[in-house]
């Protein structure tokens, strides 16, 4: 069985392991924020959370072309920069970080104790400013770019010589043709805002749609580099996805087989046989498809609460009347099932998108969340296997993210709409209470940082 390290008293990536009991109420439901951003150009940018000043409560940290604003967790601005922070739409035509990437990442990257946040402009500079002010930190730094590449595109917060958070990982597509973000570096950031190159590469191969994630899935307190290709913290190879058509259209981390030393990696695929992949650094677990339809877009949780291992819930590609179906965690089909027959009355026939698994009850069985597809429209919570819609919220969701923020332990929906940060809770007692936290786990909240539209 895998141990869970519990962490009290702490602060782990801008995240405090502070009790649920001193954190404050929410005065209503939602909890609306004003952000301080343009009203118009809703089709880039995206959102993260962390606690950017170090009180011990998670702020909120939301990107849209030429502005970045910080927004504290009781509503007030702590800071806006407005600057052409890397945000961009299709990654495979204009670079990452992709649909709905934030293109932001928050940590105590110089190890001073306090929290800095970090990001891109489009000309390849890197950014470090305060958590608690936005101002520079340190000087900004042109990053040197690969030969065959252009700029750097995404700055990810990494440990790769089990320092904790002091490493950056740079990724680039390459500038022609169909673009693929197939060029890293990883870097030491040390005092003053130095960077010291730890190895490169141009040829990882991940997702055609988002940035590379990373979590340290063997145990060994140093990240791996996820994708079709994943890497060690040295850089080097540990195992490839067998040669395949098409590409790696989304890719997630979870303890999926809990019997299983480590984690797994789920990815979906993209054109040829347009399967389902689970493995993990010692070889490929299992492959599975349906009928050859397109995954496409997945959410992988404890969806069957009789089981203690995972379940991975597939969209399918369909532009409308989506057909979802289940896989267990053998790669066996559990179920289809049609959309159009479990979406409530209004719901558009093109289904969902942004789909997360959400643990909103505290109970067993984990759900997931979604908005409306194509439309900056409803939010809802529904139940993977049976596809039952629990819950619907009337909204205009421009941007959706699923996180703990308020210390609970359940996850809330985070929704950005228009120049509103619409924030919904549980407003029903916890059931358990006293439940570890998500953040306490390491690939979750590498997860919160790195997340798209394709792999939320």
């Amino acid at each position: 069985m895998k141990v869970v390290l519990l962490v009290t008293g702490i602060f782990l990536m801008g995240v405090s392991a502070m009790s649920a009991d001193v954190w404050p109420q929410y005065p209503s439901n939602p909890f609306v924020i004003q952000l301080d951003i343009p009203a118009e150009d809703k089709s880039l940018g995206g959102i993260i959370t962390a606690d950017v000043d170090d009180d011990g409560l998670m702020d909120y940290l939301v990107t849209k072309p030429g502005v970045i604003t910080c927004a504290h967790h009781e509503g007030k601005t702590l800071w806006t920069r407005k600057l052409d922070v890397g945000v961009r739409g299709q990654s495979e035509s204009q670079g990452l970080p992709g649909w709905h990437g934030p293109g932001v990442q928050a940590a105590d990257v110089d190890g001073d104790g306090e929290t800095e946040v970090l990001f891109m402009t489009k000309d390849g500079t890197l950014h470090v400013v305060e958590g608690k002010t936005g101002k520079n930190k340190h000087a900004p730094v042109d990053v040197t770019p690969l030969k065959g590449m252009d700029v750097w595109e995404v700055a990810i917060v990494a440990n790769f010589r089990g320092k904790g958070d002091r490493d950056i990982l740079f990724q680039a597509t390459n500038p022609k043709r169909y673009r693929m973000g197939k060029y890293l570096a990883a870097c030491a950031y040390g005092k003053g805002g130095k960077l010291t190159k730890l190895w490169s590469t141009g040829r990882y191969l991940g997702c055609a749609h988002n940035s590379a994630r990373v979590a340290d899935i063997n145990g060994d307190g140093k990240d791996e580099v996820l994708g079709a290709t994943l890497l060690g913290a040295d850089g080097k190879l540990l195992y490839r996805l067998p040669r395949f058509r098409g590409h790696l259209d989304s890719i997630f981390v979870y303890d999926v087989l809990p019997d299983r030393p480590g984690l797994e990696v789920v990815a979906l695929q993209e054109g040829g046989k347009q399967r389902v992949f689970l493995y993990d650094d010692r070889g490929l677990i299992w492959h599975s498809h349906h009928r050859n339809q397109e995954p496409q877009n997945a959410a992988v949780g404890r969806f069957d609460p009789k089981r203690k291992d995972l379940q991975v819930w597939c969209r399918t590609r369909y532009n409308e009347h989506q057909r979802p179906f289940v896989l267990d965690a053998a790669g066996k089909l559990v179920e289809e099932y049609r959309m159009d027959d479990v979406a409530p009355k209004g719901w558009t026939v093109r289904g969902v998108e942004v789909i997360s698994c959400i643990d909103w009850t505290g109970g067993a069985a984990q759900l997931a969340c979604a908005k409306e597809r194509h439309r900056s429209g409803d939010v809802a919570i529904f139940q993977p296997i049976g596809g039952k819609f629990v819950k619907t919220f009337r909204t205009k969701a421009d941007r959706l993210y699923v996180a703990d923020v308020s210390g609970d332990p359940r996850e809330e929906i985070l929704v950005v709409n228009g120049t509103r940060l619409e924030i919904y809770h549980n407003d029903q007692p916890n059931p358990q209470p006293n439940k570890p936290r998500l953040w306490s786990q390491q690939h979750y909240r590498r997860s919160k940082m790195t997340w798209n539209y394709y792999s939320p």
